[in-house]
């Protein structure tokens, strides 16, 4: 009984979100410094605290939104909104997590522990009530984004390019209005009823938005590897524009739903575009 609630409460971590947080290697990469093993000990440290930190959100939200999760085609399937995982374990995983992205981000240094706080604070502000406010949601999500870029950036104590924050803002809000823009194609066809934040956004609206904020988002990388110190890693943005343009496309027809990470991590397409950065990427840092 024991071991299925506590391999329930894994699945209610959501592992897959986890990719989200790859983002603190961003730091990294563009410092040049992957032959570092300190640096790549302390972001991989920094990884496991925003793993932790996001897991115990997650956690805290679905205990406060079983209630309706249970409503929902696709959010009864939670553990918590199941039945299979029980609010007093969930709150008490998160609690555990909570300590432990604090802990490690305290190892890390005061500023890094500030920034994991930070990002706790934002969640749990989020889960509270952010998120049913039109526009804040969006910029609640691109503020997550750029804590784990910042923090990434700080715990292996090199300069944030203001050129990083600017695409990583970019690319968050492009997420979520794709997310928004998939979930009232879904509403639209009556295959779920929706969120009560979604009754203020405009379809016409969300879909100029999607494409404006993706083109703007690739001019932006285009030009941070055009005036890095790297310009070769030009060479990445067609892998770029190609995840870009393949995502907007899932957006339109509502097929992202919501769970995006699962397209991002099934998707051919998206696929190819993401090894493609990897591949082209570190075959210029290992060249230049």
């Amino acid at each position: 009984m024991i071991q299925a609630e506590l391999g329930s409460a894994f699945v209610a971590m959501r592992p897959r979100q986890w990719t989200k947080n790859l983002l603190i290697f961003a730091g990294l990469i563009f410092a040049r410094r992957l032959d570092d093993r300190t640096a790549w000990l302390q972001a991989v440290a920094a990884f496991i605290a925003y793993c932790a930190a996001s897991s115990a959100s997650y956690l805290l939200n679905d205990v406060r939104d079983a209630e309706h999760d249970r409503r929902h085609p696709a959010k009864r399937h939670r553990p918590v909104a199941a039945g299979r995982l029980s609010e007093r374990l969930a709150l008490a995983c998160a609690c555990l997590l909570a300590i432990v992205a604090c802990v490690v981000g305290a190892a890390l240094g005061a500023w890094s522990l500030t920034l994991v706080v930070a990002f706790l604070a934002l969640q749990l502000a989020y889960s509270f009530g952010l998120k049913r406010i039109v526009g804040v949601d969006l910029g609640v999500i691109a503020g997550l984004f750029v804590i784990r870029a910042v923090a990434g950036a700080v715990a292996v104590h090199v300069y944030i390019s203001g050129w990083l924050i600017a695409c990583t803002i970019l690319l968050s809000v492009f997420l979520g209005l794709s997310k928004r823009r998939a979930e009232l194609e879904q509403v639209r066809v009556g295959a779920t009823e929706g969120r009560t934040v979604l009754q203020r956004y405009r379809v016409d609206v969300v879909e100029r938005l999607v494409v404006t904020t993706a083109t703007v988002a690739f001019v932006a990388y285009f030009a941070y590897t055009l005036l890095g110190p790297t310009p070769w890693m030009v060479l990445t943005s067609p892998f770029v524009a190609l995840g870009l343009r393949r995502y907007v496309g899932l957006a339109h027809r509502g097929v992202l739903g919501e769970s995006p990470e699962e397209i991002l991590l099934t998707d051919p397409v998206i696929i190819v575009a993401v090894i493609g950065w990897v591949a082209s990427a570190a075959a210029v840092l290992l060249v230049t």
